[in-house]
């Protein structure tokens, strides 16, 4: 690293996380020590609560007074900074990405653990980055890699994950001032100073190798089909009733004692086990107006919102039904004539949009009214396309004349096509429908070799998986021609 007579460090956090407070505890260590020191901040717009870069300069020694003072940037410039701290994985990347982190001059301190974005949440399959591929990057890319999980961390000693990168930066050895006047800056701050020394220390410790990582929970081994099943029908239990989730395990036991008796290894259901009980729970009106006025939701939305016991916090839900969601919570003859009606008036792509305050009390009773439909939920025509669609798939499970295990297995994940809401949903069935039939069908007639159609039919899911968000394209409808009088003049 090239000595020059300043120093700089730029932070990258999350909206919430208290990066401000650590850009504070900075400043005030660098003029505890005499230092001259400048801090700008460049608040963005991300889709995790909104990402904020802070910069920061001070000079490498003490300004006497009669010399000039140092002349600070207001923003850092690529492959010109001395430290990156990053609060979580995908920030680091970013950084990277941007030529911020360099093999040359850059010490990286990053968290490994990850908020996801709303297009990795959005993504019908895994959307998840690879979290090996951001740790490569960084050991790779920067002079020196401090990476640990402050994430866990800040859980364990329940404090904000501010003291835990202020301490990652201790540890490293990049900040010019001694241990004692970090706690000083600390402790002047006179909030949480307990919980923020603890964790402070911990990730010290840990940047500076004098501790072992904080184990996070071990990974679980390979799931068995038991707990499978077991967490699939308390899903169910959860999702409708005791008799569903019986009948759940009732499917799931009657299938493996066939595989029993053919000689054929019963954990080979274990995919299509968790598959099924995703089906059978699968997401309506009914079902969201439940999850959205539960008490652990609210209590959840306070703590986020950082809101104390006598705030007021007010929650607007934004739905937007359609014709085809409407009708799947109906009995299944009257949603088949909304459907038809929609069809033949041309209004199958209508949608009502509605903010719905789950807050007041005519929300809450309305979205708690919707929740209690849960009972006639069998009634209905979702329900009876869904457990029609999910019979014929089992039953293909199962079917003797299929041979390959490969095949099996890809027919497993089959269901996953089938998610989402509007439009989205709509592509889906398409795409389940047309799978089926090119690539199900035929081999369930006896034509085709199973293990090659195993392979098109992973292809065909993960194309329809990847396929974009784009509307549905329906068949044009004729339109009379209307004549007009003419207007005179």
């Amino acid at each position: 690293m090239n000595e020059l007579p300043i120093q700089n460090i730029l932070i990258a956090a999350l909206g919430g996380q208290g990066g401000g407070v650590l850009v504070d505890w900075l400043v005030q260590c660098a003029r505890d020590a005499g230092l001259a020191v400048q801090a700008t901040s460049v608040p963005g717009v991300a889709q995790r609560t909104g990402a904020t870069s802070y910069y920061i300069e001070w000079s490498r020694a003490p300004v006497a007074d009669g010399q000039p003072r140092p002349v600070f940037a207001l923003s850092p410039v690529p492959a010109r900074v001395d430290v990156a701290i990053a609060s979580e994985a995908l920030e680091a990347a970013r950084l990277i990405e941007r030529g911020f982190v360099t093999p040359e001059r850059t010490c990286l301190v990053a968290s490994t653990s990850r908020i996801y974005t709303t297009a990795e949440k959005m993504h019908m399959d895994d959307g998840r980055f690879d979290p090996e591929r951001i740790q490569v990057l960084a050991r790779t890319l920067a002079r020196r890699a401090v990476l640990m999980d402050m994430d866990a961390l800040t859980q364990h000693h329940r404090t904000v994950v501010s003291a835990v990168m202020f301490g990652a930066l201790c540890g490293a050895g990049v900040l010019p001032w001694p241990v004692p006047v970090c706690e000083a800056a600390i402790r002047a701050s006179g909030k949480g100073v307990e919980a923020s020394l603890a964790g402070f220390h911990a990730a010290r410790a840990q940047a500076s190798g004098s501790a072992a990582p904080h184990a996070p929970a071990p990974a679980p081994k390979a799931a068995r089909l038991e707990s499978i099943v077991d967490l699939g029908a308390a899903r169910c239990l959860d999702y409708q009733d005791a008799a569903y989730a019986t009948r759940y395990r009732e499917q799931v036991d009657a299938a493996v004692r066939s595989c029993a008796q053919a000689g054929v290894d019963p954990q080979r259901w274990a995919e299509a086990a968790r598959h099924l009980a995703l089906w059978m729970c699968y997401e309506d009106i009914v079902r969201v107006a439940d999850l959205k006025t539960r008490p652990q939701r609210l209590q959840r939305l306070r703590a986020e919102a950082g809101a104390r016991a006598d705030d007021l916090v007010h929650v607007t839900e934004h739905f937007k039904p359609g014709v085809h969601e409407i009708a799947s919570i109906l009995p299944a003859g009257l949603g088949r004539r909304l459907l038809a009606w929609a069809g033949r008036s041309g209004k199958d792509t209508l949608h009502v949009g509605l903010h719905i305050r789950s807050t007041s009390l005519w929300g809450y009773l309305l979205l708690r009214f919707l929740a209690r439909l849960r009972p006639l939920r069998r009634s209905s025509l979702r329900f009876q396309q869904e457990h029609t669609a999910m019979a014929a798939w089992w039953d293909a499970l199962q079917h003797p004349s299929p041979a390959s295990t490969a095949w099996l297995e890809a027919l497993a994940g089959l269901p996953q096509v089938r998610k989402g809401y509007g439009d989205t949903q709509l592509r889906g069935l398409q795409s389940y429908d047309h799978i089926w039939q090119t690539c199900v069908q035929p081999v369930l007639e006896g034509r085709g070799d199973p293990d090659a159609a195993a392979q098109a039919l992973r292809n065909a899911i993960a194309h329809a998986l990847e396929a974009p968000a784009e509307p549905s394209v329906r068949p044009p409808r004729e339109q009379g021609i209307r004549w007009f009088p003419k207007v005179p003049g």
